[in-house]
Formats: C-alpha cells, structure tokens, sequence
C-alpha cells in the first residue's frame, strides 16, 4: 500500500528502522544470531509477555501539537500510519512418490538453493484523518491483517516437479487508540498501537502473531508538532508531561518542517535521515556499511550461496556487494578534505617544529582556553550543569541535569568549540581527570553554574 502522506525523506527513514535488525551478517540461515530473531518494536500477542515467550503487546507516545487551522479555517487533522512486518514461514518440501512432498530443511534444485526459512511481509495502514477535535474521547481503529497460505512450485531442468515452497501467514489483529487533550495552550496527542491477537503462550506462535519492527508516522494539516527534545520555553510544560511507552517520536522530514513525527522503536534524534553514501539496507543493528560490505566481499563462493539462499533481502546484500564500483566504495570510506586547501586551518608551524609537537600550535591552549556560554565566561575548573541536544549520542542522554566540573576547551578545524568535562559524581573524577578521559559537550548543551573563570576566551 503506498501512502501518499508519507514522503520520500521520511519514508526512506522508517524503512531502516522497519528493517534494523532484521539480517545480522554474515547473512546465513546457519548463523545462530539468524537463528534467534526479531528485531526492535516488536508487540506481541496477550500473554506471550508474562509467559516468557514473546514480548509486550502495545507501544504508546504523547506528541505535542501547536494550534492552528488549515487553509480553510477548520481545525488541524491528524494521519496516522502504522507500518509493521508479517512473519511469514517459508518450508521447502521436495517432492516424493505418488505426488507427495516432504518437508526439508534445503533443497538444491539446479544451481539454485532453497531453505526452510522465516521471512517477513510489509504491512502498512494508513488510519482514516481525523479532526483532533473528536479526539476529547479516544478513539479506537481496527487493524487487520488476513492469514494465508501461498505454493511456489519448483520445476526440474526436465519439467518435472522438484519441490515446492510453501509461505504461510497467521493472521494479525491489531488496535489503534487516539486521544487528545488540551494542555496549557497546547495539545497532547496520544497514539498507542495494541496486538490484539489471541492470547499466547507458544514462542513460536507468538512471534508468528506479533507485529514485528512497529512504528507509526502521523502527520497533521492545519496544525504544527513541538519538538520533544528540543522543545520552545512555551512548550516545556506539555512537552514534560507527555509520556511514552516503548517508543520515541521525532520530527521527520526536511528540517524545519513540524508537520510529521516518525514514532520509532529506537532512539532517534529529530530529522534523522539515511546516509547519502549508502547504497542500500545492510540491516545489521548499528551497522557500518564500509566494514559490513567488505566483510561480505571476503566470504567465499559457498558462503555467499548459503545467504542468498537464507532470504531475498540477503541476497541482494550479496549481489549489491558483489557489484559494487570502486567510486561506490570510496564513498563509503566517508568524505575527505584536505585542511590544506582551506587556508587559516593549519597554522605555520615554527622553523625546526615537526607538526605533532604540541608547540607547533601554539595559538591552541585547551588548559587556558576559555569559551562564553550566555555570557558567563566558561574555562578550565567552572562548574556547569549538563543539558545534552539532540545531537548527544543514547549515553550523554543518562548525564541530563547532572553537574560537571570544566577541563578543557577545544577548537576543531571546522570552528566548532567542545567542552571536556568530569562529572562530579562520578567515583572515578580523579581517574579520568588524571588520565584525561573526558566526556565532551558543546557550549550550548552547558549551564554555567559560576561566575567568570579565568582563561582566554575562543576568537
């Protein structure tokens, strides 16, 4: 189903994380991490959490609406999107006498290989508009997802029959809830997503019933979402009380634009996009598609084979890697820019001084070095206190609102300032101080906590 709310930016995003996790390399059926699946976002069916065999049944984000009206004048609508995958359970069976099939784990027909696999089957829904103003009571939207049953036949060089394939699907019943509420001159949207299926205490079952790698992306007309991490000084009450479950919702699309929040399994920062250097989906979890491709293209012929036998998606891992330019790899390898040809980046080194010798930058001075952070001059030994952005990484996010003690101000080439600092609870200060293992934050994600500390401040 393709839907016409969702763009390209946005959707190119919400396939990585549909599919993050799905193939882990090297890609083999026989690999035991391949053996052991589902990815993120996964709802299992009721029961299959508490018994052991699967995982909780809903996710549930708040997102924050600033008022408005459409072109029209009427009030902002809101368009949800869930997207999930379909287990799908391919068995090999090779045919026998008498127009029978038994089931096998491979059949090798030609020079072609066939496993007994799981796949996966993408759904997308797209949920009626709806006016946020009929959402003072919630809202509920059936989801529904039909079983089935599919025979691929697999005919011999002579025309005979080899085997078959059969695909099978259980289907999947699902629930979308929409509520909105007014808060302090905003609006809280909530969107939960529920499995609804059939209780279950089988694991097998339970996977085979859940909605795998789930996530919506809702979009508003007539109205504009807030950014929940870095929300306006207007927004920070609402945008404080909003709650989420399992799940965290980000602006997406072109930035700048607050009409669309992708409601993510994994944690994303706002405007998350796709690399423009990668050519395709490796879909191992915090991939890193130089290392992942050349990893692929060492593994020998019968390698190869056994994981474009494990899943289609995995063999066009192999094809697209097997293909790949020399001017496609170079990409991957990340861009390069000679700091020479930009005059001003490297300073002239003193007569008789080799470039790494901490003298030949002598205008460079991280000990002494001093930056203004609202006004407050912010040196070595000022206090602050941590407020890590959007672009902190998942780990500087557990030191929000924690204070810290400066160690050093630096100056990239790029112009860009960082701030070292130790964090002043930490039992092992002195260790890192000493050694000088720093945790390192931009002046806009500090508070200075202090008056003015000596130093030179950054030109």
């Amino acid at each position: 189903m393709t839907t016409p709310e969702v763009g390209t930016r946005v959707r190119a995003v919400a396939d990585a994380v549909l599919y993050e996790g799905y193939l882990l390399y090297p890609y083999r059926a026989s690999s035991r991490k391949n053996q052991s699946r589902w990815q993120f976002g996964v709802l299992g069916p009721p029961g299959a959490a508490a018994a052991g065999v699967g995982e909780e049944p809903s996710l549930s984000a708040q997102c924050v609406l600033a008022g408005g009206a459409s072109d029209d004048g009427r009030a902002p609508r809101v368009t949800v999107t869930v997207r999930f995958l379909q287990l799908q359970a391919r068995r090999v069976q090779e045919a026998s006498g008498a127009g029978g099939y038994d089931e096998v784990d491979e059949l090798v027909v030609g020079a072609r290989s066939w496993l007994s696999w799981d796949e996966a089957v993408e759904r997308e829904i797209e949920l009626p508009s709806v006016a946020v103003s009929e959402l003072a009571e919630s809202l509920d939207f059936p989801i529904e997802v039909a079983g089935g049953t599919d025979i691929e036949e697999l005919p011999a060089a002579d025309g005979s029959t080899e085997g078959r394939i059969v695909r099978s699907r259980l289907p999947i019943t699902a629930t979308v809830t929409l509520g909105a509420a007014a808060d302090d001159g905003f609006t809280r949207l909530t969107v939960e997503v529920r499995n609804t299926g059939p209780e279950t205490v089988g694991k097998d079952l339970a996977i085979a019933r859940s909605l795998i790698g789930a996530h919506a992306i809702v979009t508003v007309r007539g109205g504009s979402f807030v950014s929940l991490l870095e929300p306006p000084d207007a927004a920070a009450g609402p945008v404080a009380r909003a709650l989420h479950h399992r799940c965290f919702p980000v602006l997406a699309g072109a930035r700048g634009e607050t009409d669309t929040v992708l409601i993510s399994p994994i944690i994303l920062y706002d405007y998350p996009e796709v690399a423009a250097q990668s050519d395709g989906a490796l879909f191992d979890s915090t991939e890193i598609d130089e290392i992942l491709t050349l990893r692929v293209m060492t593994m020998t012929d019968e390698e190869k084979s056994q994981a474009r036998a494990t899943d289609p998606l995995a063999a066009q891992i192999v094809d697209r890697c097997d293909a790949m330019t020399p001017e496609a790899m170079q990409r991957l390898h990340g861009t390069f820019r000679d700091p020479r040809l930009d005059p001003g980046l490297i300073p002239e080194l003193p007569e008789g001084v080799p470039w790494w010798d901490p003298a030949a930058d002598a205008s460079v001075r991280p000990d002494v070095d001093a930056v203004s952070v609202n006004g407050v001059r912010v040196a070595r030994g000022s206090a602050v206190r941590l407020h890590p952005s959007r672009r902190a990484d998942a780990q500087d996010l557990f030191f929000d609102g924690r204070t810290a003690t400066v160690a050093s101000v630096h100056a990239d080439v790029d112009g860009n300032t960082h701030v070292g600092v130790v964090v002043d609870d930490d039992p092992a200060a002195d260790l890192h101080d000493w050694y000088g293992r720093y945790l390192y934050f931009a002046p806009d994600e500090l508070e200075p906590l202090g008056g003015d500390e000596p130093g030179r401040e950054e030109s």
